[in-house]
């Protein structure tokens, strides 16, 4: 499918840039022994700041208004969210504070009560969810990409497999003219540059999605990594967000980094094809991560708690994964709660052009429906429904 680019990119691309570039520095600034403090957040009008804010990220708490909802998290949702908020507030006045502080922060804040919604790219187990009182949902579905930067490389041209790119963040394979990758690659002129792995240095569920990836693939890195939203990584260096990955790909000659799609798009960088579980070889979009999706079995699984890695399918994206939000079983203020409810509700139904442009999967309309009767059957404030 071809790839969306029209001026509603070209917008959220300046906006990612104004409000990403200054954490995304920071991360690179990091590395050479200063500090920052991995903040992304759409305007708001000050606050305090958060000292549980999650690993390698800080939370600036915004005063609550009548006419703000306040979220924090994923910044693989991040992209889709600063749209949709742009969009919602000019037809219902109601603005989205937003702080693209990583999933694991979004965790943290939600759990807190800091924040009317958390969001996370890595779906929390119905035990944990019983535990902290929290309600999941998805919230949009899109695609994680290996981005390159290796001279001499087209857009789309390298080809990599699950157990090749395993070892390569096992780091057992150390340069791009490896016979390992060179096999998968015929007829390309692979320079012998040293690669450079990046990979998140806070809590990410993007890191989530990729980690289970790579164990549903590798037995190899399933025993010696495994999965989670932060783990111990056995070779590379660290960026603060999506942003902070891109920044390092884009700095670094000889890297690879996994970041969402958007992220990919709006910064023009290269990025890899892969081997699906079908044995073919796809190129990251729209369609590809929307027939990974289409496996999905919603309806069978407790509290929504799925990962799309790996899917079948000869056209699936193996790195498919989905965005989720996580509110307050009892809301403590139905009308805010309702507020959040009513930005996710028109999101789904009236945002589907804003997330097909940026290259997120819309919700099926059999999932809206499943998650809207969620809201009505588990959100509360004083023992009542918040929903419809």
């Amino acid at each position: 499918m071809k790839e969306v680019r029209w001026a509603t990119r070209t917008r959220v691309a300046a906006l990612l840039i104004l409000v990403l570039a200054l954490p995304a520095l920071a991360a690179i600034l990091a590395a050479c022994g200063s500090s920052s403090s991995g903040n992304a957040t759409l305007p708001g009008n000050g606050g305090t700041t958060s000292p549980s804010a999650g690993a390698g990220s800080t939370f600036t708490v915004p005063p609550r208004t009548s006419n703000a909802i306040i979220g924090a998290g994923s910044t693989f949702a991040y992209p889709l969210y600063s749209k949709w908020a742009s969009e919602y507030q000019a037809v219902s006045g109601v603005n989205l504070n937003y702080q693209a502080i990583g999933s694991g922060g979004g965790i943290a804040q939600i759990e807190a009560k800091t924040v009317d919604f958390g969001a996370s790219d890595a779906p929390l187990a119905p035990a944990d969810l019983q535990a902290n009182n929290l309600v999941q949902f998805p919230g949009t579905i899109g695609g994680v990409v290996l981005a390159i930067n290796v001279g001499g490389i087209g857009q789309g041209q390298l080809r990599l497999t699950g157990p090749v790119l395993a070892k390569v963040y096992l780091g057992q394979i150390t340069k791009w003219n490896d016979p390992a990758i060179a096999a998968l690659n015929p007829g390309l002129k692979l320079p012998a540059t040293q690669i450079t792995v990046v990979h998140r240095s806070d809590g990410s569920g993007t890191s989530w999605i990729f980690t289970n990836y790579l164990s549903a693939i590798s037995p190899d890195w399933k025993n010696k990594v495994g999965f989670g939203t932060e783990v111990n990584w056995p070779t590379g260096v660290g960026g603060k967000g999506s942003a902070g990955v891109a920044a390092y790909v884009q700095q670094i000659n000889g890297s690879i980094g996994y970041v969402e799609y958007a992220y990919a798009l709006q910064n023009n960088m290269n990025y890899a094809q892969l081997q699906n579980k079908a044995g073919a070889w796809v190129k990251p979009s729209l369609a590809s991560f929307a027939a990974a999706a289409a496996n999905a079995n919603w309806a069978k699984v407790p509290d929504f708690d799925l990962a799309l890695v790996n899917e079948p399918g000869a056209t699936s994206w193996p790195i498919t994964g989905a965005s989720f939000v996580l509110m307050q079983k009892e809301q403590t203020d139905a009308a805010r709660g309702k507020m959040v409810l009513k930005f996710f509700d028109w999101g789904f139904k009236n945002g589907r052009a804003a997330s097909q442009s940026l290259d997120y999967v819309p919700l099926p309309d059999k999932l809206v429906t499943l998650v809207e009767h969620t809201w009505s059957t588990s959100l509360t404030a004083n023992g009542a429904p918040i929903w419809p």
